[in-house]
């Protein structure tokens, strides 16, 4: 259905944001806006706003953002049409009628969801018929009750070709065929898919039947055969379980990944809902991109045996270049050769969660998985093993991320090998604007100026700090691209949170930011007197506070001082690891650890006052 703008700008302006989440979100009025703990993310102090006067909210913690139909199709689970038709209907609206082409669409699209719902309803008539003896049988062997059944709509296909396509028969073959229960073969009669086998549905968002998973019940190949890709059904973008795992998620504050159908009704045996499956194939990027809005974390639980094993692996390198701060995946490692059934059956509950509860982290599993993959005695060997930690950590497209990762794989390479070198993957800071091409970029001795020698001895200094805001005032579409390096700065002035907070969400209007209008919204914010005084501020000589300056030259110096002061902190906290950890027991690679560690921040220190002293290296 195609919407005009114009109807949905109507249909935001009259709904009230804060009392349409406020339904299921407790809110808190804070002067122009209203605050809460993030349905989106488990946290303990509030970091979600509500404003109605712009008609969005945001979450400083997670970065969710978005208008009244996004908080419908992101926290109930509604496709965009029907959020649309749900705000409508509350604001009085009629939704406008689509074209006849859409409206045709839809109209075969409706009459295929019967078409599964009629075939989901006939599979659980056979499974309580004479011809489900054997099936019942076989469920109850898996534990299956039947709450169970009744809960997931399991059914029955009988071994036949025909009853299937006769018992449906008023629908048509041509929509039979569409909907993946029959195959059509050329000059031959088309026959049923699913012959001999239990039969599980797999629902969509809103619980409609789109396709199904068929289990053998005696020994053969396929073990399990799934319907194909349809107009209903996306094989790669589609979750089994997702109708009752999504609510179940936000309670549990956790979402749950397993192999199989059968997994999931296991788990569902012990209570535990907020558990999905593939559809016979590997985790696929929208598939992880789903569980992502479920769950910051979500929790992969494999089976034990190597299969199950290397599905993990697989899972984890899919994942990797998509992760970033707060959006990652740990892993449940099963038992050698079991599977979650097995596990249900041991030990119920409490055999799960004690596996759950110990699962390890994203890079725990890759580091495991790389050194364990050929035996390490020989220096080729070694060599291997870094270039394959090197190449996983530089699939990362966050680069935050992907440098700690890299620091983290050096770390525990150096552990083990020692560190006579540097690695491949190591590198210092450097500022990307002190590199001139084919020269590595090389600090320059200390200058005599008083103030760019408080910045060396003091690290990141209020100077500093003060100087990076003032600039941050004059190029402020700088606040948009380096958000989160801004958003970790440790600023140690209130008055500046509160002007960097008003920054932040004056950029998440989606107009860009200019200087004057910005310097107007923090005016009418009360921070008219801290914007004079940034403005003020000249004690350095950064490019970035010169009003000769080149633009381009003075945004890639301020982008490189934002930077510097983001790593400091992360260099100090590994410092402080490393100090700690020759106070237990000293050897030659935590000396050289702490070596490195020091040199990095001192380059990070030198970076800023190189920057201070300004173009011609002598100030201003």
């Amino acid at each position: 259905m195609s919407l005009s703008p114009q109807f949905l700008d109507e249909l935001r302006a009259r709904v009230t944001l804060s009392t349409l989440i406020g339904r299921s979100v407790k809110l808190v009025k804070a002067g122009r806006e209203f605050k809460a703990c993030c349905p989106f993310h488990n946290e303990k102090s509030p970091s979600f706003y509500v404003n109605d006067d712009k008609g969005f909210y945001h979450c400083f913690g997670c970065g969710a953002h978005g208008d009244a139909i996004r908080f419908l199709t992101e926290a109930k689970g509604l496709t965009f049409i029907d959020a649309v038709k749900e705000l409508a209907q509350g604001a009085g609206m009629e939704v406008p009628a689509p074209d006849p082409r859409a409206a045709q669409r839809n109209e075969m699209q409706a009459g295929l969801h019967d078409v599964m719902a009629a075939a989901a309803s006939w599979f659980q008539e056979q499974l309580g018929g004479i011809a489900g003896a054997e099936a019942r049988a076989y469920l109850q062997r898996r534990g299956i009750d039947e709450r169970l059944v009744k809960k997931f709509g399991i059914g029955f296909a009988p071994d036949s070709r025909g009853k299937l396509r006769t018992a449906l028969k008023s629908f048509g073959d041509a929509k039979l065929i569409e909907t993946g229960l029959l195959i059509q073969v050329e000059d031959k009669e088309p026959y049923d898919r699913f012959r001999g086998r239990v039969m599980i549905p797999i629902q969509d968002q809103r619980g409609r039947v789109i396709a199904f998973g068929g289990r053998i019940l005696d020994k053969g190949e396929p073990k399990y055969l799934n319907s194909p890709d349809t107009p209903l059904f996306d094989k790669g973008r589609t979750l089994f379980n997702i109708e009752r795992a999504s609510a179940a998620s936000r309670k549990a504050n956790r979402v749950i990944a397993v192999e199989g159908y059968m997994d999931v009704i296991a788990l569902a045996k012990a209570g535990i809902d907020e558990a999905v499956a593939a559809n016979g194939t590997a985790l696929t990027e929208a598939q992880l991109e789903r569980m992502w809005r479920m769950s910051e974390i979500p929790l992969l639980c494999f089976d034990g045996d190597k299969a199950g094993q290397k599905a993990a692996v697989r899972a984890a390198q899919r994942a990797l270049p998509m992760i970033a701060p707060g959006r990652t995946l740990r892993f449940a490692l099963l038992p050698g050769g079991q599977d979650p059934d097995d596990l249900v059956k041991s030990g119920g509950v409490r055999a799960v969660e004690q596996v759950l509860g110990e699962a390890i982290s994203l890079d725990e599993l890759l580091w495991r998985a790389e050194y364990e993959a050929q035996p390490l005695s020989t220096p080729e060997a070694r060599a291997g093993l870094r270039k394959r930690l090197g190449d996983l950590a530089g699939s990362i497209q966050d680069r935050d991320v992907r440098e700690l990762y890299q620091a983290e794989f050096r770390r525990r390479f150096d552990e083990l090998f020692g560190s006579a070198q540097r690695r491949p993957f190591e590198r210092s800071f450097q500022p990307r604007q002190q590199r001139r091409p084919g020269q590595p970029w090389k600090p320059e001795p200390l200058p005599p100026s008083r103030a760019a020698h408080a910045v060396n001895r003091s690290g990141v200094n209020p100077m500093v700090t003060r100087a990076v805001m003032a600039g941050l005032l004059r190029f402020p579409a700088l606040f948009s691209s380096h958000m989160e390096a801004i958003g970790q700065l440790q600023l140690g002035d209130e008055r500046l949170d509160r002007l960097r907070a008003e920054a932040f969400e004056a950029g998440f209007s989606g107009v860009p930011l200019e200087k004057e209008s910005l310097e107007t919204i923090l005016a009418e914010a009360g921070l008219g007197a801290v914007v004079e005084e940034l403005k003020a501020t000249n004690a350095l000589a950064f490019s970035f506070l010169r009003g000769n300056a080149d633009p381009d030259r003075a945004m890639r110096d301020l982008s490189a001082a934002i930077e510097a002061m983001a790593a400091r902190p992360l260099l100090d906290a590994a410092l402080r690891e490393a100090t700690e950890r020759l106070g237990m027991a000293a050897d030659d690679a935590g000396l050289e650890e702490q070596r490195r560690l020091l040199a990095a921040r001192e380059a990070a220190d030198r970076a800023l006052t190189d920057l201070a002293l300004g173009e011609d290296g002598g100030g201003a």
